[in-house]
């Protein structure tokens, strides 16, 4: 099972994706995915990944992570890492379409039949231009027509701020109890995240208020805050927060201060999750032993793939830790996070955008994870279950930039 060609495709219309393919002189064909800062993601690959894997042994999972890791950028998820993560991903959807097995019977056989779900309210074109996740680039008052699919567009982002109540209970008709909204980042205080003005504070505060006072607690909330604030108005936050009983606040601050984290938890009694612009199991080995943080929560494509991701289950189980898998990003994301969440015993539940899940995802592959009554599962197709659309292969050069590396002789 030689590896023979290394290839990346960056789909124009969601700049901030990339997929790359592996390919074997079996003929069979590996997908994986990351995000944010492609070119450079794109530029690894090529540039170093490629004389380190082709001609090598794609069986050789271990061995081949080991090899990829940089000398400069080894950990965080820096491109060197997210680059190594889709070639992962790749290398296990080739080990399970090998032997015939859907990637989470490869990793000990499924834990659960499905997964619980909870939305992260982004609309369609939340954070689709750019890697600045910033409210100039969530997407507000884009428009633009429905996708190929014809599905709904599901301007959740909008919905929280303007009308939360009944965004959850469109959530709550679909099955889905659970949602994670991030009003604090529109206050002016975000742009240095030094203080928050009382003003502010209440006007972040009252989508969590509305949807506690009309749905009570069938809803469950999270409260996201990209790691805008200091300390000591993430403390505020964080105080502000707790009569409403939030599931977690995720990532109050930066999460590499590990430290605060565990400051800010014992002083707010709230719980905190977060670390998905973290990776390697030190990062991650510090975000619970010093940070005491509830829920670590991990991007499969950016901080090492498959090889990673189950390493870091296993550690946070050990410290009875359950452990959260991050998609607000692309298909073959949600795939392999879901793969994960079926197969170990700590993952209480996934992620997912339902926008982008009865959106564009669905013009990008075939055999998405499949959701019903606020549940997931997967296909049961060998390895991850997930292709590029052929229509999409097919668009040509405008729609699909194409990029390959092929092994010599």
């Amino acid at each position: 099972m030689k590896i023979v060609t290394l290839e990346t495709l960056r789909p124009a219309a969601k700049p901030s994706l990339i997929w790359v393919r592996v390919h074997t002189d079996d003929g069979l064909i590996g997908l994986g995915e990351s995000w944010f800062g492609c070119d450079a993601i794109e530029a690894d690959v090529h540039g170093r990944l490629a004389d380190l894997l082709l001609g090598e042994d794609a069986t050789r999972i271990e061995a081949l992570h080991r090899k990829m890791r940089p000398y400069v950028g080894f950990t965080g998820t820096s491109a060197e890492i997210r680059a190594l993560s889709a070639v992962d991903v790749a290398l296990w959807d080739l080990a399970g379409q090998r032997a015939g097995m859907p990637l989470h019977d490869l990793l000990g056989g499924a834990s659960r039949d499905s997964v619980r779900v909870y939305n992260t309210c982004a609309g369609p074109d939340y954070v689709s231009k750019s890697a600045d996740v910033r409210p100039g680039n969530f997407g507000l008052g884009e428009g633009g027509g429905p996708s190929e699919s014809e599905a709904p567009r599901f301007e959740d982002l909008d919905a929280f701020l303007t009308r939360p109540a009944e965004l959850a209970a469109e959530l709550l008709d679909m099955g889905i109890s659970s949602m994670k909204i991030w009003p604090f980042d529109f206050a002016d205080g975000a742009r240095d995240g030094v203080d928050i003005s009382t003003a502010d504070l209440k006007r972040a505060l009252w989508p969590f208020e509305e949807i506690r006072r009309v749905h009570g607690d069938r809803m469950r909330i999270k409260a996201e805050l990209h790691g805008l604030w200091s300390l000591t108005t993430a403390r505020t936050i964080c105080r502000a927060l707790a009569p409403l009983e939030p599931d977690w606040v995720e990532d109050p601050i930066w999460m590499d201060r590990p430290r605060e984290l565990a400051e800010l938890g014992a002083d707010t009694g709230v719980a905190i999750a977060g670390g998905e612009t973290l990776g390697g199991l030190g990062q991650l080995r510090d975000l619970i032993d010093v940070g005491r943080v509830h829920t670590p929560i991990i991007d499969v494509t950016w901080g090492g793939g498959v090889t990673f991701a189950r390493k870091a289950a296993a550690l946070a189980e050990a410290q009875a830790r359950p452990i959260a898998f991050h998609d607000c990003s692309g298909p073959v994301t949600l795939a392999v996070s879901t793969h994960l969440a079926m197969a170990l015993p700590n993952v209480a539940e996934q992620e997912i955008t339902r926008a982008f899940y009865y959106g564009w995802y669905g013009d990008c592959v075939e055999g998405l994870p499949v959701i019903e009554h606020g549940r997931i599962r997967v296909s049961g197709k060998p390895g991850l279950g997930v292709t590029l659309d052929e229509r999409l292969l097919a668009a040509g050069s405008d729609a699909l930039s194409v990029r390959v590396s092929q092994l010599r002789g």
